[in-house]
């Protein structure tokens, strides 16, 4: 099938290059000259495990393409996805759906023919019928159908993700919209991967709550690591504990940092504000939106707690900055609010990741960038360990001691065990453990 994929960014270029790996004809289309032209000479602006590969390959056997030329793409297709941004509305918080609207301008304009339009982005409930208002009202003949079919990508397993998915979630009461979706989709048959078809509205909803629900499980979890903390439990074996009841599940019980990244906070953000706006509040999700983002501030707490009460004139090594590893994705990384907090506090901060730093580098100030975890640790004061890489998992204690000036180590992840830590000299810190 011709698909037309609007957007490059992190969904569209995912989305778009697994499409042509299925087989599929895709043409990506973005309005930024330099992504295309960067995109066509084989390099990708994102950090995701495996896309490069998947790109070139696809690129090289003819099946995927890039341009800015939208109308081209768009008339020769037989389904057209809208990829782009919904970032949080700057001061009110909903999701700005400008991007989404204007693609919808773009794309009835160039259409010919029966086309399925597909809302892959992120959008509040009843944006799909907002979707074929502007197509109808620009082209009364056209001949179409808004389909909602929201991702359920993680950043770092997004290609595992859309080839052996959970569900795929299609949101149409059009027969024909919905015979070109499974056409679309029918190489996933192979995986028994469910198809859910449902009302368009429908579908909106369930991205957002499920991703409220999976902020809901890790703000839980780490508010019963403090409560751990002060009865002198472990948050681990509770984990372990309600995470083998089926009804529970063990994904998402991590204790740590909170969330962030580029769903979570912007998606329960804009679940809350369409809730308040329909006069259907949702207080339990409001909540978790607010203890997460208390929560960030205060594990820069934990870390001036653990220095002794103050870190003024100290230097603390982070290792660790995106929201989580193999991913260059800083969007309200906790690492942001721990730093802020430690600089405003006083402290010299270092920092280290593998993938994030140069993108740290435009959201940070007075920062220091090291070339390893071990020249982070330099001379520090503390470390703290933010971001759980698999590089950071088995660091060589001694080497990392000897370069410490203050073996203090605060582990936001609770990557070591404290009895080795503890054996290896360090006054070790972890989230809800003794």
């Amino acid at each position: 099938m011709h698909v037309a994929m609007i957007g490059a960014g992190y969904v569209g270029l995912v989305s778009g290059a697994c499409f042509a790996d299925f087989g599929h004809e895709v043409c990506c289309v973005d309005k930024d000259p330099a992504k295309i032209e960067a995109l066509n000479r084989g390099e990708i602006p994102i950090f995701e495990p495996g896309l490069a590969d998947l790109v070139a390959k696809n690129v090289r056997e003819g099946r995927l393409t890039f341009t800015t030329d939208l109308s081209q793409a768009v008339r020769s297709a037989e389904a057209v996805f809208i990829a782009v941004g919904t970032p949080s509305r700057r001061g009110d918080g909903h999701a700005d759906l400008s991007y989404v609207y204007q693609a919808a301008r773009d794309i009835a304009a160039a259409i010919d023919g029966y086309t399925v339009v597909v809302t892959k982005s992120t959008v509040p409930v009843g944006t799909g019928d907002e979707v074929e208002r502007i197509i109808r009202d620009a082209r009364p003949d056209a001949d179409f159908a808004v389909v909602s079919n929201p991702e359920f990508l993680r950043e770092g397993a997004a290609i595992a993700d859309f080839k052996r998915p959970d569900r795929i979630v299609i949101g149409t009461d059009d027969e024909r919209a919905l015979s070109v979706m499974n056409d679309i989709y029918r190489p996933l048959y192979l995986n028994q991967s469910p198809v859910l078809a449902m009302s368009r509205r429908t579908a909106e909803l369930t991205k957002y709550a499920a991703n409220a629900f999976l902020a809901t499980k890790i703000t839980f979890i780490n508010e019963i690591a403090d409560l751990c903390e002060h009865v002198g439990a472990n948050v681990q074996d509770v984990a372990r504990g309600i995470g083998l009841d089926n009804r529970i599940g063990s994904k998402f019980l991590h204790a740590g940092p909170g969330y962030g990244g580029s769903c979570f906070p912007k998606d329960t953000l804009a679940l809350i504000k369409t809730a308040q706006d329909y006069e259907a509040p949702i207080r339990l999700v409001e909540t978790v939106a607010a203890v997460n983002s208390q929560r960030k501030r205060a594990m820069g707490r934990k870390v001036i707690a653990a220095c002794g009460g103050s870190v003024r004139g100290k230097t603390v090594a982070v290792l660790g900055l995106t929201f989580k590893p193999n991913t260059d994705d800083m969007r309200d990384a906790p690492s942001l609010d721990v730093i802020t907090a430690l600089q405003d506090a006083g402290a010299r901060v270092k920092a280290y990741d593998p993938e994030g730093m140069e993108a740290a580098r435009g959201m940070l100030t007075d920062v220091a960038y090291a070339k390893d975890a071990y020249d982070c640790a330099r001379d520090a004061d503390a470390l703290v360990l933010v971001t759980e890489w698999d590089l950071f998992r088995a660091l060589d204690l001694r080497r990392l001691k000897a370069a410490l000036a203050s073996p203090v180590v605060v582990d936001l992840r609770n990557v070591y065990r404290p009895d080795e830590m503890r054996r290896h000299g360090f006054t070790y810190v972890s989230i809800g453990r003794p």
